[in-house]
């Protein structure tokens, strides 16, 4: 997965559920669809952590 901000990963993740709750696609297309966004919500979640961390030490140098 290229480097992505965490706006582009969730806009891109509203684009599959948008595809998602079209209901018209197949298995094959549901199951890269799901790890498509799998990968995006724990590339999410990681930059989550990240910031929240860097907002902890930041705190605790001040």
């Amino acid at each position: 997965m290229k480097t992505q901000s965490y706006t582009e990963a969730m806009s891109q993740l509203e684009t599959i559920l948008s595809q998602l709750e079209e209901g018209n696609k197949s298995v094959d297309e549901l199951l890269a669809l799901v790890k498509e966004a799998s990968e995006l919500v724990k590339h999410c979640r990681t930059k989550l952590k990240i910031t929240e961390s860097d907002i902890q030490d930041a705190f605790q140098n001040v």
